[in-house]
């Protein structure tokens, strides 16, 4: 189930305004899929303020009571490696990162950190649309004995992420949804009917 945390709708807009991170065009998704629309968060650790006021947002969806269910963080490539970081040494949690790819020299691992067979990780990316990032990330780490339960992102662009993840028993954290984001930003002002319209044609949940 999405967690959705209505404080702070608002400074995020903001930000997604200020940084130039919400795109209108023609961009091609992780997932393979089109979109009328991109939201980059790479951009934001480029702003200082910005980048923790996001991981403020990230520790407002990681509850106490996630936090105590897992042994350790992991980032998600790329985007999601930066936030996790940050996150798991705000929550000191040992940090793990996962790879597109797997190592080809060295010990040739694909999750990158200390894992112990049996241990509960908390996987954490920035946006999801369909969960493909997630899935192949929690492939990973239950190849290497982790067990993935959770996973928190920032934004949930509503493009099937959810019941995906569900279908491997995953749950998904969001601070916030697309739906949403596009609502206030219309009232708002910042962006057009047309606008709104390409962004909810994209949601299929």
């Amino acid at each position: 189930m999405v967690l959705l945390v209505s404080a702070g709708l608002d400074e995020f807009c903001n930000i997604l305004l200020r940084t130039g991170s919400l795109k209108f065009g023609t961009f091609k998704l992780t997932s393979g899929l089109l979109s009328p629309y991109y939201v980059d968060l790479r951009l934001i650790p480029s702003y200082p303020e910005a980048f923790q006021l996001i991981i403020d947002m990230y520790r407002s969806v990681v509850e106490p009571d996630l936090v105590k269910r897992v042994q350790r963080l992991a980032g998600v490539p790329s985007a999601g490696i930066a936030y996790a970081a940050v996150v798991a040494l705000n929550l000191n949690k040992p940090l793990l990162y996962v790879r597109k790819e797997q190592k080809e020299h060295g010990r040739e691992r694909k999750v990158e950190g200390l894992l112990q067979p049996g241990d509960k990780v908390l996987i954490l990316d920035d946006v999801v649309t369909t969960g493909k990032s997630l899935l192949e990330a929690t492939e990973a780490i239950s190849a290497e004995g982790g067990i993935v339960e959770d996973a928190v992102v920032l934004l949930d662009r509503q493009q099937g992420a959810e019941r995906n993840l569900q279908k491997k028993h995953v749950r998904l954290h969001a601070f916030t949804t697309m739906r949403r984001i596009a609502d206030r930003l219309l009232d708002l002002g910042s962006i057009d009917e047309g606008q709104h319209k390409e962004i909810l044609g994209q949601i299929v949940s």
